[in-house]
């Protein structure tokens, strides 16, 4: 029986992992789809017409981890900075608590106010961070990361969905300002790497 549930258990991990890597490589081709599609790509005109795809680290198993999710309580409402000097309503939802290399890190996660008045966006998450690769390898202002409100104590963060904001292809973009407390002390090598020097 014991080697059963340890199989099972193995198994379990096992398949979890491989929809991760395949939620990744699905990321990348849509990705790589909307940039190429002149109705919704963000992309400047002259470099949507050059445009043959964007640059991501190689998806890594390292970065897939799962966290302790913690639900924030009585948290008010905020203006949260942006690039411009729109500053939309934002709210602290919880915290996600996860382990790289045997290091403890935490990461805050918000909700847009206005953003979940819209359909299908009811339990939507917004985990912008930023970490020791910015301005080298990936974009100075940091990435986001799209979750939906977790329906157990622990969730799995896929840090290769880590994606730009617009305006790290284009200056006519408002963009949340990654909040100090999400900036990471390792390089996080996944997910889309930074468009231009």
């Amino acid at each position: 029986m014991y080697k059963i549930l340890i199989a099972l258990f193995c198994w379990t991990t096992f398949y979890a992992q491989t929809n991760e890597i395949q939620k990744a490589e699905d990321f990348q081709k849509n990705m790589n789809a909307s940039f190429a599609d002149g109705t919704s790509s963000p992309l400047m005109e002259d470099d949507l017409k050059s445009f043959e795809g964007l640059d991501f680290f190689p998806i890594s198993e390292e970065f897939i981890v799962k966290a302790k999710f913690i639900r924030s309580k009585k948290e008010k409402p905020f203006q949260m900075k942006t690039t411009t000097e729109r500053t939309p309503m934002y709210k602290k939802f919880g915290e996600l608590h996860f382990e790289i290399n045997g290091q403890k890190m935490q990461l805050n996660v918000y909700q847009n106010l206005e953003l979940i008045q819209k359909p299908g966006f009811k339990d939507y998450l917004f985990l912008p961070f930023s970490d020791a690769s910015c301005g080298k390898e990936s974009y100075i202002g940091g990435r986001y990361i799209d979750m939906r409100i977790p329906t157990s104590k622990e969730v799995v963060i896929n840090f290769n969905l880590a994606y730009n904001p617009y305006c790290a292809y284009n200056y006519k973009y408002s963009c949340p300002i990654v909040p100090l407390e999400n900036d990471l002390p390792i390089a996080i090598l996944a997910g889309v790497k930074k468009f231009h020097d």
